[in-house]
């Protein structure tokens, strides 16, 4: 296949987004895939390898490729406007559609749609800037149920950014600020005990594929996963198996692909949950999770059996026969 790998973008993830980017370009290519790079920069142009403008045409696909490889992290990107943008270029493209991505990344609305099914989950609030302003002390009342330490995110950013953890209440209010400058949408979100645990998820929403569960083990100094224990060398390590019995890595499987096809994902997610004991809890379902070689979804995989270039070319298979299934409809 000829693949249209797009990397870089307009959130604060781009950089992530470039290394991610490249993981993807070299493990299609060593599945002896030709492949097109195609640069999303800040300003929102796309351009070639070469610095070329790209010029888009609606029904005219993307530089003669088979498929596109959205390799894309938060706004701009995994939120469902690229993935828009491609259906309307009429090209086949890796990852969940519109509506999933664009439900996915809201952090609030997937843990409504969660609350919905009847998925057990972190307790959270969801907070709109414009009662932050308006009700300040009465926002800050409704929060004390979720008692402290709390983790106060911005509603559509990934990969830790932006994110406080909150200890002494005192902090609560400028947390929020904080938070308020990212996104017009904040969860609250209560803290969890126990591991953190991690599955990925490939396949559709009707045979979803779970990977063997990993575990999250901080080094260092990190009091949580944040974003440099995400990504800085030495910052964590993934234990996989995790260490947990058969019946919770049967529970988190289970909850992994329920989540996965609630949402009507596509070709794969990141699961993301808290297990102390008896109690598994989802916290968040990534629709475009990290590619760099520190990242957990390919390593997941390949502890499962399945290596780096098999991963994506069967990402790109599956968007393939997605969009051919989707053309059997008169829409």
């Amino acid at each position: 296949m000829r693949v249209a790998v797009l990397a870089g973008g307009r959130s604060s993830e781009h950089e992530v987004s470039l290394r991610s980017g490249a993981a993807v370009r070299e493990g299609l290519e060593r599945a002896h895939h030709q492949t097109v790079w195609v640069l999303l920069e800040r300003d929102g142009s796309w351009k070639t390898e070469d610095g070329e403008p790209i010029t888009l045409t609606p029904g005219g696909g993307l530089l003669g490729c088979d498929v596109a490889f959205p390799v894309l992290h938060g706004p701009f990107g995994e939120d469902g406007t690229v993935q828009g943008l491609l259906e309307l270029l009429d090209i086949p493209y890796v990852g969940s559609g519109v509506l999933a991505s664009a439900a996915c990344i809201d952090k609030i609305v997937f843990k409504d749609l969660m609350r919905a099914a009847g998925i057990p989950q972190v307790d959270y609030e969801g907070i709109h800037h414009a009662r932050w302003r308006d009700e300040r002390d009465a926002v800050l009342a409704d929060l004390e149920r979720l008692g402290l330490p709390v983790f106060v995110k911005p509603a559509r950013l990934g990969s830790s950014v932006g994110i406080v953890k909150v200890t002494e209440p005192g902090a609560l209010g400028d947390a929020l600020d904080e938070a308020f400058t990212h996104d017009p949408r904040v969860v609250v979100e209560a803290m969890a005990s126990g591991l953190e645990i991690e599955c990925s998820v490939l396949g559709t929403p009707e045979e979803p594929e779970v990977s063997t569960p990993g575990e999250i083990e901080l080094l260092g100094d990190a009091d949580w996963y944040d974003y440099e224990a995400k990504y800085s060398d030495g910052g964590m390590q993934l234990v996989v198996p995790a260490r947990i019995s058969d019946e919770q890595t049967a529970r988190v499987k289970e909850l992994a692909a329920e989540a996965f096809s609630r949402a009507n994902c596509h070709g794969l997610a990141r699961a993301d949950f808290f297990v102390d004991g008896d109690e598994i809890l989802v916290n968040e379902l990534n629709t475009m999770p990290g590619f760099t070689p520190t990242s957990v979804y390919g390593k997941l995989w390949a502890a499962s059996g399945l290596a780096y270039p098999d991963l994506v070319e069967d990402l790109c298979t599956l968007a393939v026969r997605r969009a051919e299934a989707v053309r059997r409809y008169s829409l």
